[in-house]
């Protein structure tokens, strides 16, 4: 049978070459190589996909795009001048947001669950399982642009709220359940912020969380009811940080404004600052918007935390950087250009679906496990998806105090610029930190033995 086949598919194969080899392009197959390498597969894709309906597209997970060079940045041990740590016991990653106010949330770790919606993003069951899985870890999850749900609140140990642009979540008993607030002006995915509909497909439940009329719209708009100049947005955060001793706090997306942006929001008394990177994820947003509109993560958390510095303010509030961070290294190089905590959304939401995910690949993509629009989202696991929450969150803290026990630090709190360095000399120099191929000039950095006509000075050997 196999020698049958063989000769039925070698006449073919060979027609196949012949014409690659010899026909002119406009009757070549060939041609369909390099309309590829023109327009790149993805363009082709969506090309035929807005000629299909005319409509603006919704591409889950965000831009594809990494335009922030976190490869480019690298961290530095130290071994003789200055030893490492004695014992990974040593190291904390305890981590404070707002450690100025009443009720500072206190987690264990400086890696936190991002806002990702219910009903506009993510599933119930999904929800759920982020919220035990950061449980398990001690770290907090984040309602995203959605209310206080019962389910969630019980499945979480802290949970952040949104006060959104939809309306959600802006009632006194919703807030008092909350340990910390986040006032949403805008993401990363979404170029900042913009009107969206969301929900169309609503559920009781989730109609009746969001306090809807049967059958009426929901909406976020590009500006929080109520509020038409900076000055009503500064009163809002301040009437919110009179009225609740939980950390109050304010996302933006990062964008070339963001010091002016930043201008506005230190006039207010909020704790903390939450910026969203172009590489920020969603679970439906227009490719324009992911690829093309906004201001790459680590430039965005390098101008934050310079021009909070440079103000004299970098002590009254606290930096979560977010969009696109991914690995253990992401997160550390993050937290040495001087942010508090990172938040993760999408590759939370990976690791939870685990092998989950593969019962369904490839013909069913992942999302339709996840999602409150997914086919499949009552077949999740729930308490598997939170452990293997749990796991990954423990595996990037272990690898991540390995690499604080080499730099001869004792917390996550410690780390800083002269933790880093760059290999390529241009980010070297924005973001000020050193070039990988300068020599050192300091003498007096640690233990220097004499060598022979040498003015080198020997110093005490730092522990």
């Amino acid at each position: 049978m196999l020698q049958n086949y063989q000769k039925t598919l070698q006449p073919q194969s060979n027609a196949t070459a012949v014409d690659v080899f010899s026909k002119e392009y406009v009757d070549n197959p060939f041609l369909l190589v390099t309309i590829g390498e023109k327009l790149t597969s993805r363009a082709i894709v969506e090309a035929t996909m807005r000629a299909q309906t005319g409509k603006r597209l919704q591409r889950p997970f965000g831009s594809p795009l990494n335009l922030s060079p976190w490869h480019q940045l690298l961290l530095n041990p130290r071994q003789l001048f200055h030893l490492p740590t004695p014992s990974i016991s040593q190291i904390t990653t305890q981590t404070v947001i707002g450690p100025n106010c009443k009720k500072p949330l206190i987690l264990d770790i400086p890696i936190m669950i991002t806002g990702m919606s219910y009903g506009g993003s993510l599933s119930l069951p999904m929800k759920i399982a982020l919220a035990q899985g950061a449980a398990l870890a001690g770290t907090s999850t984040n309602t995203g642009e959605s209310a206080v749900t019962g389910e969630e609140r019980s499945a979480a140990k802290f949970l952040i709220g949104q006060y959104n642009r939809g309306g959600w979540l802006s009632s006194n008993e919703q807030l008092q359940q909350l340990d910390a607030i986040e006032v949403q002006l805008g993401q990363g995915a979404w170029g900042g912020a913009v009107e969206d509909q969301v929900g169309h497909q609503k559920d009781e439940h989730l109609t009746e969380a969001w306090h809807l009329n049967s059958g009426e719209n929901a909406t976020i708009y590009p500006r929080m009811p109520g509020c038409n100049s900076p000055q009503d947005y500064i009163k809002l955060i301040n009437n919110l940080k009179s009225e609740y001793d939980v950390p109050i706090g304010v996302k933006i997306a990062g964008t070339d404004f963001i010091e002016l942006e930043l201008a506005v929001i230190t006039q207010t008394t909020a704790d903390f600052i939450v910026i969203d990177g172009a590489e920020g994820g969603t679970s439906s947003s227009p490719p324009t918007l992911q690829d093309d509109v906004g201001l790459p993560t680590l430039f965005a958390l390098d101008r934050t935390i310079k021009w909070l510095q440079s103000r004299s303010l970098r002590h009254r509030f606290s930096v979560i950087i977010t969009g696109g961070m991914t690995t253990p290294g992401h997160f550390l190089k993050a937290l040495a250009l001087g942010a508090d905590a990172v938040y993760i959304g999408s590759i939370a939401v990976i690791a939870a679906l685990q092998t989950q995910m593969a019962n369904l690949l490839p013909n069913i993509p992942p999302s339709q496990l996840a999602f409150y629009v997914g086919k499949q989202k009552d077949i999740l696991d729930v308490p598997a998806a939170a452990n293997h929450l749990y796991n990954f969150l423990m595996s990037c803290t272990e690898e991540m105090k390995l690499v604080i026990q080499a730099l001869g630090k004792t917390s996550t709190k410690g780390l800083n610029r002269d933790d880093l360095i760059a290999i390529d000399r241009d980010l070297a120099n924005t973001i000020e930190i050193r070039y990988a191929g300068d020599i050192r000039k300091e003498q007096n950095a640690g233990f220097y033995p004499p060598s022979s006509g040498a003015d080198d000075v020997a110093f005490p050997l730092q522990q």
